[in-house]
């Protein structure tokens, strides 16, 4: 219960981590508003997390690339839930593929999401959070610290949201308001269907990788066992004097220096 009295948004809590975070708010007693367009998904994660208490979840649907719609839905969301402490901005896409082969259309998505998303997201927790504080936690990831093949545009987005983590860390720390990045290696649907993209040669060649990279049992993380208990601590008091650091939950992949 560590959480208990919080008031939380999360976007893109519909499924994969954002899903899983959901859960582990509400399971330590915070009041939560998960966020995403995936509506049926969205609200059975809602309802279930709310059912197995002792917090509480309840699910908007939101676009957080729209600002007229996220900006409806966040000051809808923390009236309703009585004020806002924590925002852990997780909603993202992957558009996988050659860098030279990268549309215009896959570049306009993933770059409306993960990074216009994370920032529209911010600003908007920024106009509740002013006043007495909080808590931002943005996804980055190791893509974003590294070159990951067929990942160029994702890379370049997650670097994006890394760097502006730490620029708005540092102007509105005077705030109180802290705001980090975390770079998850964990196994998500999206990074199953990463994978079912790739060849029978290539997934192979995944697999050594992932032998090699990931000091800890050469795979990707569980999100319950492996990526809860962080996110629960940075959106705790305990992390109040933390803040513009890329905090790497991912096995000693690319480790961070």
């Amino acid at each position: 219960m560590i959480l208990k009295d919080r008031k939380i948004i999360v976007t893109g809590g519909a499924r994969g981590i954002g899903a899983s975070v959901v859960r582990a708010y509400v399971a330590e007693g915070a009041t939560v508003a998960s966020l995403d367009i995936l509506d049926d998904l969205g609200n059975e994660v809602a309802m279930t997390a709310t059912k197995d208490g002792p917090g509480v979840a309840r699910f908007y649907h939101c676009d957080i690339s729209n600002r007229l719609e996220a900006e409806s839905v966040f000051s809808t969301a923390t009236i309703e839930m009585g004020g806002l402490n924590v925002l852990a901005s997780i909603a993202g896409v992957d558009r996988g593929g050659p860098a030279e082969s990268l549309s215009d259309d896959d570049m306009d998505l993933i770059f409306d999401v993960n990074l216009r998303g994370t920032i529209i997201s911010n600003q908007l927790a920024f106009k509740s959070l002013q006043e007495s504080g909080g808590q931002i936690i943005n996804v980055g990831s190791d893509a974003g610290l590294g070159g990951y093949v067929g990942l160029a545009a994702y890379g370049a987005s997650k670097g994006a949201v890394m760097a502006w983590t730490r620029t708005v860390a540092m102007e509105w720390g005077r705030l109180g308001i802290t705001v980090n990045s975390l770079v998850p290696a964990i196994w998500t649907p999206m990074y199953e269907e990463h994978r079912q993209r790739m060849s029978e040669s290539e997934l192979a060649s995944h697999e050594a990788l992932m032998l090699q990279s990931i000091v800890l049992g050469g795979r990707l993380g569980d999100p319950e066992r492996d990526l809860n208990p962080v996110m629960v601590f940075l959106a705790s008091e305990g992390a109040r004097f933390i803040t513009g650091q890329i905090i790497a939950v991912n096995g000693g992949n690319g480790m961070v220096r």
